[in-house]
This record gives structure tokens, C-alpha cells and sequence, in this order.
């Protein structure tokens, strides 16, 4: 708990929801903060000048290092009620602290795919040498459209895994770049790197938005890690690699049928 924090809102004659209002965020977050959780800088600055003290009264430096350090349970480092919930701070820095890899599976993940930063970043990790590989749901298969009944919004589901495939096309034209296309049922997304992977679980009735993500630190909970990396793996071998050259465009190809999207004369089966 942050006495420190609960106590300049007593002084202050505010309440969570106050603060949040302020801050523009959610008071659950507000919450967690008062719970213990380190909010990001720019949270921090406008807190304290709201409560009108010093940042270090209210988080001191030295507590950060512990806190870092210092993971959520002996598997996972961070869990949000909600993939809604996630910063989009730490969708960037999964990105952006990755060396070596960087690994999407996905039905759709629009909410990256329409995100212009994130999209000029995987771009540049790419160019600085990164490997990246991006596995979107096919439009046309049976396991998209059925998902999307799971989450009741029926064609949506590929409606919007076209709409990825559309977005994420620039970066097809990158070296270091490969995205592909797979009809698995997926029982959680998976966004890895070779540092950290982002688990977004998939609950039966709800969309992926709504459900839980779990942050694991590959380095502190190797074999969980694992488990999400042979997952992707497997994924990765029987998806079916978008030939670009076989097509004008994607937008070209998504004006036609769903059947054309997984035709073989667009796609090729990639090499086991």
C-alpha cells in the first residue's frame, strides 16, 4: 500500500475518482496505485502537481528499483484484469526493448494494427535487425468465424482480421518482416519477444479486450515462457505466408470473395 499517496489525497480533500478525472484515467488505476503499483512518469508528475508535492514523497526512487525487480508471483511479473487495461506504454516497450525477436499471434489485434506508432516501430526494430513475425487469423477460415460467434459479434471477427491484413501490409515490404495467415483455434493471443511475452487470454463469451493479460518475464520464468513460445512455433509451421508478388495489393485481394483469401495461387504453404 502507498500510505504516502492515500495520505495527500486525504490532505488534498480528493477522492480516487477525483484524481483519475484529473489524470484521465480510469480509478481503477488510481487504485492500483494506491494499492502499490508505480504508476508511469508522466502519471507521476501530474499527481504530484495535483496534490501539489514533491514526486520522490509519494514514490521514492529507491523504491523503484525493488519494485521492478520484484515480480508479481514466481510465474508472472504483471496481470491486468483486462487486455483494455494494458498501457499502451507497455505494448511500446515490449516492442521496443526486444534484441533479437519479435512475435505476434493473433486473430486480428486491430488495436496494434491501427496504432501508426506501433506500426512505425516494428518498422524500425526491423530495420535495426529484429526478426519479426505477425500471425493473423485467416478472414475465410472456419476457426476466425467461429470465434467470432464465441464473442458474439459474428463477421466482425474477420471483417477485422481483413482489416489487419490491410494495416499490417507496409511492413511486408521490410526486410526481416514475415506475416502469415493460420486457421488454429486459439485459446489466448500471444505477443513475445525474446525479454517478455504478453498472454492475452481468450474467455469464452467475451472479446479479447475484456479478458486478462499475464506478463512473463522470460528470464524468471523460463519454462512457463516456454510453453508460449512452442505454442506460437506450431502456429508458425502450418500458416500459410502472404506471396506479395503474386498480388497487386492485399486491398485488391480482400474486394474479393473470403474464398480468394485463401486460395493457393495467393498463398504457399511455408517450408517444414
Amino acid at each position: 500500500m502507498n500510505a504516502a499517496l492515500r495520505k495527500a489525497l486525504a490532505a488534498s480533500q480528493l477522492t480516487e475518482t477525483d484524481v483519475a478525472a484529473h489524470i484521465g484515467v480510469d480509478p481503477k488505476t488510481v487504485r492500483r496505485w494506491l494499492a502499490g503499483q508505480r504508476p508511469y512518469p508522466r502519471h507521476r508528475w501530474a499527481v504530484a502537481e495535483l496534490l501539489q508535492v514533491e514526486e520522490d514523497s509519494l514514490w521514492p526512487e529507491n523504491s523503484q528499483a525493488q519494485e521492478e525487480n520484484t515480480p508479481l508471483s514466481e510465474h508472472a511479473c504483471r496481470v491486468y484484469a483486462h487486455r483494455w487495461e494494458v498501457p499502451r506504454e507497455v505494448w511500446y516497450e515490449l516492442f521496443s526493448s526486444a534484441e533479437q525477436e519479435i512475435g505476434i499471434l493473433v486473430y486480428s489485434s486491430l488495436f496494434l494494427a491501427d496504432d501508426a506508432g506501433i506500426l512505425e516501430l516494428l518498422e524500425a526494430r526491423a530495420r535495426e535487425g529484429v526478426n519479426i513475425r505477425i500471425l493473423l487469423g485467416d478472414p475465410g477460415a472456419q476457426e476466425v468465424r467461429q470465434r467470432g460467434n464465441d464473442e458474439e459479434i459474428g463477421d466482425a471477427l474477420p471483417a477485422r482480421a481483413r482489416n489487419a491484413l490491410m494495416l499490417f501490409r507496409p511492413l511486408l515490404d521490410i526486410d526481416g518482416v514475415d506475416v502469415r495467415t493460420h486457421s488454429t483455434v486459439l485459446y489466448n493471443s500471444v505477443y513475445l519477444t525474446d525479454k517478455r511475452i504478453l498472454v492475452n487470454q481468450h474467455v469464452y463469451g467475451l472479446p479479447a479486450a475484456k479478458s486478462p493479460v499475464v506478463e512473463i518475464d522470460r528470464s524468471l520464468s523460463p519454462d512457463m515462457a516456454e510453453t508460449y513460445v512452442q505454442s506460437f512455433e506450431l502456429a508458425w509451421q502450418t500458416a500459410k505466408r502472404i506471396i506479395t508478388q503474386n498480388l497487386p495489393s492485399i486491398a485488391r485481394t480482400l474486394n474479393k470473395s473470403e474464398s480468394s483469401i485463401t486460395d493457393p495461387g495467393n498463398y504457399v504453404d511455408p517450408p517444414i
